[in-house]
């Protein structure tokens, strides 16, 4: 990617951005380089992580929270991580028409990604984009996973708040509290307020988070998303959220664990692109061999080639060095 076009990123431009997205998500040979020219721009914006079942309502409430931030004239990015389609490997769309109030609106940049058949419910390069979208200058990001189970816990590795959205007679909350989800999410919203059971849903969700100690800064709201109401009320939770992170420290903490996470996982990336040749080799040889011990073999040989490359590299370094005088 071009220079000027990092340039018209950093200030801003759509189309830029959108073009940067494509490198991130292509994994293209421009794309590291990007991802560090913009790195020292990061760091600036709010990001939200809204996560819930499929039918929760969570694009409405997106779509009514984006409404309030624009009423301030804040910058707002949608992240929508959409099941990949089986047939053009493409996302869904299915967010972005929800969300078609915004379609003419240049402070609001929303983008659909296919999972791609990441594990975590999250698109691989959806942490870059967060930080590509950070450095366009975006206040609040808002990502939206595909739904909820036990491979949505991804979302605490891109997030500074988690809000999950609950609705009456979504199913039993206690396997949403098995799954891990009850124990990441930083804001518990009751969506579609206006039906039966929502009393009995919330009196469960207190009992459960009161056997498991959850700190105090986790909240309870209820909302009707397509009326708006209640709206207010998840703003002023995840403000109180955001502005707890900071003044504990707790924001600055979660990013560390967060690029962490993220070196880990590019580190293991790239260790396994270089050994899955010993790998392919050693399972081409199996007989009988048991995986544990056809694992060592494979590490083995990795080993012994990085050794000769190395001793290889420290013959050249010899060759080269002048003769002392």
């Amino acid at each position: 990617m071009e220079q000027q076009q990092i340039d018209a990123l950093l200030r801003g431009s759509e189309r830029s951005l959108g073009k940067a997205i494509s490198i991130v998500e292509d994994r293209a040979p421009a794309h590291r380089g990007l991802m560090k020219q913009i790195h020292p721009h990061t760091g600036k914006a709010q990001v939200i992580g809204i996560t819930g079942s499929p039918g929760a309502g969570k694009s409405s409430l997106v779509n009514q929270l984006v409404k309030h931030w624009r009423k301030a004239e804040e910058k707002v990015a949608v992240i929508a991580v959409d099941p990949t389609s089986p047939f053009s490997g493409g996302a869904l769309l299915g967010d972005r028409i929800r969300m078609h109030d915004h379609d003419a609106d240049k402070g609001v940049f929303i983008r659909s990604m296919g999972t791609r058949g990441s594990l975590g419910g999250l698109s691989e390069a959806c942490q870059d984009t967060v930080r590509l979208l950070d450095a366009g200058g975006y206040d609040r990001i808002i990502v939206e996973t595909v739904g909820v189970g036990q491979s949505e816990l991804d979302i605490m590795k891109t997030a500074d708040t988690v809000a999950l959205v609950l609705y009456p007679s979504g199913g039993d909350i206690i396997q949403a509290f098995k799954a891990g989800i009850m124990e990441i999410a930083d804001l518990f919203i009751i969506n579609k307020a206006d039906l039966p059971g929502v009393t009995q849903l919330r009196a469960e969700l207190e009992d459960l988070l009161h056997i498991s100690s959850a700190p105090e800064h986790r909240a309870v709201v209820e909302t009707i998303s397509t009326s708006g109401e209640g709206t207010m009320d998840v703003i002023t939770a995840l403000k109180a959220h955001h502005d707890y992170l900071v003044k504990s420290g707790e924001k600055h903490e979660r990013r560390r664990r967060q690029l962490e996470s993220d070196v880990w996982r590019r580190v293991t990336e790239r260790l396994k692109e270089e050994a899955a040749p010993f790998v392919a080799e050693v399972i081409k040889k199996a007989d009988e061999e048991d995986p544990y011990e056809l694992a060592e073999a494979a590490v083995a040989k990795y080993e012994e080639e990085r050794k000769g490359v190395n001793v290889e590299k420290r013959s050249s370094f010899t060759r080269e060095r002048p003769t002392p005088r």
